[in-house]
């Protein structure tokens, strides 16, 4: 995939590689892409019209889709491709715009990762004019139809961005039940859509915003999720449908009080940080062999896409916790283990997900 600008598509016309390529039978289709990048019968493509940067460690995109773009349900999730050193590299990311948003665009915040690779890329080279790749949308976490009466949104961190798709849909919507907006940063400063969510409140009568911080005693409450956080935030708790996204610690302490309260029918959740494994990784044995680039390891007992870029390799990959596939190769022999479930995979020439699958013995894959 290549990242372009407006003024730099134009000087392609009069580069000499272009000439060439001219010059040289193409397809119709390639002839068009090199006009309009953005065009695409199977891909769907978007030019970046706008970036902002709303905090220190976050920057939002608004992304203008091609035409194969079919819409998303607010709280579903897209991979987003870019091209990094001639790499294509891919990660998941919420829109956190209403599903209903007038001009068809899509908005992108995403949370820099001190440790990743995409997100502080991002922070520092994303410009208007941009074209990059999109998946359509995927995922389960979005309210149903018909819509519940009471509806209690949860969310931490960057977690914020699918239940603001939700809430920014409800109130286009005019929807008329009641709304809790629980939100947890760690000050005033860290809450990306602050000034917003005082607007939506201050409009809609039956949506109340409660702002949770844990390194400040301002806001409604301060400190870590509790049950009495959640009584605090909504004393008929019980009755609404919750939606939860957020920093693990935050997802095991909501799912914690659910259980307890016995109502974890009720609570659905969007997750992106890798869960705990149940597999250990101590007495790992036997050699991984990364049939398609030649190279092999020693079995340390981690996943094999750790294994894969501790080897040196660069595999794709997007969630890391093997919801969005991008990482999905060919087991060509031997026996992996779900490191999540535990679950044993034994059969030869069968696809799995590296990033959740550890090596039991020898294994030899497609990567």
């Amino acid at each position: 995939m290549q990242v372009l600008t407006s003024s730099r598509m134009g000087r392609r016309f009069l580069d000499s590689s272009f000439a060439a390529a001219l010059a040289t039978p193409h397809s119709v289709d390639r002839y068009v892409e090199m006009i309009d990048p953005l065009w695409s019968r199977t891909e769907t493509r978007a030019e970046v019209t706008d970036v902002e940067r709303k905090t220190a460690d976050s920057v939002t995109l608004t992304l203008r889709p091609n035409a194969t773009w079919a819409g998303f349900k607010a709280g579903q999730f897209v991979k987003l491709s870019v091209e990094i050193d001639g790499i294509r590299r891919t990660r998941c990311y919420s829109p956190a715009n209403s599903q209903f948003r007038r001009d068809g665009k899509i908005e992108l915040t995403i949370k820099v990762d001190p440790n990743g690779l995409v997100s502080p890329w991002l922070l520092a080279n994303a410009t208007p004019g941009m074209i990059v790749q999109i998946s359509p949308a995927q995922g389960e976490f979005h309210i149903p139809l018909p819509h519940p009466r009471s509806i209690l949104l949860i969310s931490g961190g960057s977690g914020i961005t699918p239940v603001m798709s939700m809430l920014r849909t409800l109130t286009d919507r005019a929807y008329i039940g009641k709304v809790t907006f629980l939100h947890y940063a760690f000050t005033p400063d860290d809450v990306i859509y602050r000034e917003e969510l005082e607007e939506i409140q201050a409009k809609y009568e039956g949506v109340r915003i409660i702002r949770a911080y844990t390194n400040s005693d301002e806001g409604d409450l301060q400190g870590f999720f509790s049950r009495e956080h959640l009584v605090a935030a909504d004393k008929h708790f019980a009755e609404a449908e919750t939606f939860l996204c957020g920093p693990m610690p935050l997802m095991d302490g909501v799912r914690a009080v659910f259980e307890a309260e016995g109502i974890s029918d009720r609570l659905h959740l969007e997750q992106f940080a890798a869960p705990t494994r149940t597999v250990p990784t101590d007495e790992a044995t036997g050699e991984l062999v990364f049939a398609a680039s030649g190279e092999k390891a020693d079995n340390n007992g981690q996943t094999i896409l750790e294994q894969a870029e501790a080897a040196g390799l660069n595999p794709d990959y997007g969630c890391r916790i093997g919801i969005c596939n991008a990482c999905v190769s060919t087991k060509l022999t031997g026996i992996t283990r779900n490191v999540l479930t535990g679950d044993l995979n034994t059969d030869n020439d069968v696809n799995i997900k590296p990033c959740i699958s550890a090596p039991c013995g020898d294994v030899s894959i497609d990567l």
